[in-house]
């Protein structure tokens, strides 16, 4: 399940990660969908951290929005 976030923080971080990394956010949710099969908002969260160099706060982001799309499609 997703971690709790503010909107207007969720936002935030999400505007920052191109800049920061150097990828935009569709790069990122591609890396996880394509990463490792895990099941745990904290270990998708650990994997990308570690094997993407990411801070954690990006990481989570990163991995919260994931989860929003992907519980959005469902819904579709």
């Amino acid at each position: 399940m997703s971690q709790v976030f503010s909107e207007e923080t969720h936002r935030n971080l999400l505007a920052r990660i191109p800049r920061c990394t150097g990828r935009e956010i569709s790069d990122w949710l591609r890396a996880v969908e394509d990463g490792p099969a895990l099941f745990r908002f904290e270990e998708k969260a650990s994997w990308l951290r570690h094997e993407h160099n990411l801070s954690y706060g990006h990481a989570k982001a990163i991995v919260h929005e994931y989860d929003l799309r992907r519980a959005a499609r469902r819904l579709l």
